[in-house]
C-alpha cells in the first residue's frame, strides 16, 4: 500500500485526484499507476484501469490470476467491473468512497453471486494516510477556488 500511496502523491503533484494503484503478482510489482483523468482528458483513466492494462501487458494475459490490486481508495463500479473481468482474486484498499465506492459503500460487487468471479477484499490498510491525502487535496482545491472567486470580485 505504501507504493500505491506514492502513486497517489504523484497524481496530486499533477493536480489529479490523488489515487494510486499497484498490482503485485508472485511477490513483485508488475504495474503501478495513478489517476490521469485530467491530464489525458479521459474519463476511464482511473489508477486501477491503467494498472490493470499495464499488468495484462506485462503478463501477456488478460487473466490476472494470482494478483493483488492495492489501491488507496475503494474502487468505483467501472474499476470493480474491470477487477472482476480481469479475474483479480484479491483487492486491498485504503479508505472508503461514500460517493462512488462499489465494494460496500454504494454497492458491493465483490460479493454479488451473479458474477462469475469473486474478489477477496481487505480494506482499511493505511486508511489514515489514504484519507488524509484525499481530504487535504480537496481542502486545498476548495481554498484555491475561494481565493480565485475573491480575486475576480
Amino acid at each position: 500500500m505504501q507504493e500505491a500511496l506514492l502513486e497517489a502523491e504523484a497524481a496530486a503533484r499533477l493536480g489529479e485526484v490523488p489515487i494510486g494503484a499497484v498490482i503485485v503478482t508472485d511477490g513483485r510489482i508488475i504495474s503501478r499507476a495513478h489517476n490521469l483523468r485530467e491530464t489525458l482528458q479521459d474519463p476511464v483513466a482511473h489508477a486501477e484501469m491503467i494498472a490493470i492494462r499495464q499488468a495484462a501487458e506485462d503478463l501477456g494475459s488478460w487473466r490476472l490470476l494470482d494478483s493483488t490490486l492495492y489501491v488507496t481508495l475503494e474502487p468505483c463500479t467501472m474499476c470493480m467491473g474491470a477487477v472482476i473481468l480481469a479475474r483479480i482474486p484479491h483487492l486491498v484498499f485504503g479508505c472508503r468512497d461514500p460517493r462512488a465506492g462499489a465494494v460496500g459503500s454504494i454497492y458491493d460487487f465483490s460479493v454479488d453471486e451473479r458474477f462469475n468471479h469473486r474478489v477477496e477484499v481487505t480494506e482499511g490498510i493505511l486508511v489514515g494516510e489514504c484519507s488524509e491525502l484525499l481530504t487535504g487535496f480537496f481542502r486545498r482545491l476548495r481554498e484555491q477556488k475561494k481565493r480565485f472567486k475573491e480575486q475576480i470580485r
